[in-house]
């Protein structure tokens, strides 16, 4: 690594004030900043206090606890494949599918994104960030893998630009930026990020006769308005499927054995709230419960606990929920804000058929009433604390 810093020492006079580059100092310190420690310090006097943990490293756990997710999803995308096609496969051709769908994916929405970010850093001569190493990631994770890169790119740009630097940056969006570009797409794109079939890969080839790509959300919508159509049927033979996440959906999303890994990730390095994570999870428990008591149709009849592993819930509830950002912050919000998320997904799931996947839109909703939240309970703990007062 010598002959990197060597190389950083000898470019670094024209980044400096005055010089010709000057205008991406920032570029320049925010790339040197990612592979060598800075040389400056606070003061040269007295005592310093340092803390190992900063949003660097921060962000990297969070990539680290998503790769479990990452390296499964490139697996099942190349299954699907061929199970649509009706062929069979060996694990590494099936990972050499996934990988050509997935990896240009990620490189559209890490170039697009840092771009983004890089150019309001110059313009506005603030420090580049480290926050969207987790963005770029959450964002083709939540994608299907038929998505159109120049649509990933789009989304990419909108997110950042509305929900990131329209609110000044990294650690003051209001909304989850990963879940703002994909309700970019669905509502701007919709045939390409929901129905039947854009769940597989195909490439150029035709699926078997008779192959269906459709989710078990999309069967649980049809069930609202047909009756005849069973979701507990199709899901009760394939449960442990379900939990290991062998089933069409989006890269990340399907495999609540991966999610919980990287959970446990992101609990043990206490960078992840086991509150919100619990609470998500107990949330749509208790709602797909009440609609078991209340019945009607086959997707309200479904047991509760098949929530629990359909969809996206459990990657919501570990990656998006979580977000220290747009989270509630009090301790007591965290459990109300993870419980109303839980609620809210099962009740979009089955109550209104146009929206099948409801963690999406439950998260960005609770993510505008997160400081609400927070501010009521800290308005009620001042209450508490003036009554036990003495004068």
């Amino acid at each position: 690594m010598k002959f990197l810093q060597n190389f950083f020492d000898k470019i670094e006079p024209n980044f400096e004030k005055g010089a010709k580059w000057e205008k991406f100092h920032t570029l320049y310190e925010g790339h040197r900043t990612i592979l060598f420690t800075p040389d400056r310090v606070t003061t040269r006097n007295g005592t310093q206090v340092k803390d190992a943990v900063d949003l660097k490293r921060l962000m990297f756990t969070v990539v680290i606890a998503m790769i479990p997710c990452l390296l499964f999803g490139i697996w099942n995308v190349g299954h699907q494949h061929f199970l649509a096609v009706g062929e069979t496969a060996t694990l590494f051709e099936k990972l050499g599918v996934g990988a050509l769908r997935v990896v240009p994916m990620l490189v559209v929405s890490y170039a697009v994104g840092l771009g983004t970010e890089f150019i309001f850093c110059v313009i506005r001569q603030k420090p580049v960030e480290e926050g969207f190493l987790v963005t770029g990631m959450l964002i083709p994770l939540v994608l299907p893998p038929t998505i159109p890169l120049w649509q990933i790119a789009m989304a990419t740009v909108f997110a950042v630009v509305i929900a990131k630097e329209a609110f000044g940056g990294t650690g003051m969006n209001i909304l989850n930026v990963a879940l703002t570009a994909r309700a970019f797409l669905y509502f701007a794109y919709p045939l390409q990020i929901s129905g039947d079939k854009v769940w597989t890969y195909l490439g150029d080839k035709t699926s078997v006769d008779a192959f269906s790509g459709a989710t078990i959300l999309s069967d649980g919508a049809e069930s609202t308005l047909d009756a005849s159509v069973n979701v507990t049927e199709r899901i009760a033979p394939q449960f442990w499927d379900y939990f290991m996440g062998i089933m069409p959906g989006s890269i990340g999303e399907t495999s609540v054995l991966m999610c919980l890994i990287g959970a446990a990730i992101l609990i043990f390095t206490g960078v992840g709230s086991w509150k919100i994570i619990l609470s998500v999870f107990l949330g749509a428990m208790g709602m797909g419960l009440l609609f078991n008591v209340v019945g009607g149709n086959p997707f309200l009849e479904m047991p509760a606990h098949y929530h629990l592993v359909i969809g996206g819930l459990a990657f919501g509830a570990v990656f998006m929920a979580t977000d220290p950002v747009s989270a509630a912050q009090t301790e007591r919000g965290k459990w109300i804000y993870g419980f109303l998320i839980g609620a809210l997904t099962v009740l979009i799931r089955v109550v209104n058929p146009a929206y099948p996947e409801g963690i999406m839109l439950a998260i960005l909703f609770m993510n505008v009433f997160a400081p609400l939240i927070d501010f009521y309970i800290v308005e009620g703990n001042k209450k508490r604390r003036l009554k036990r007062a003495t004068v």
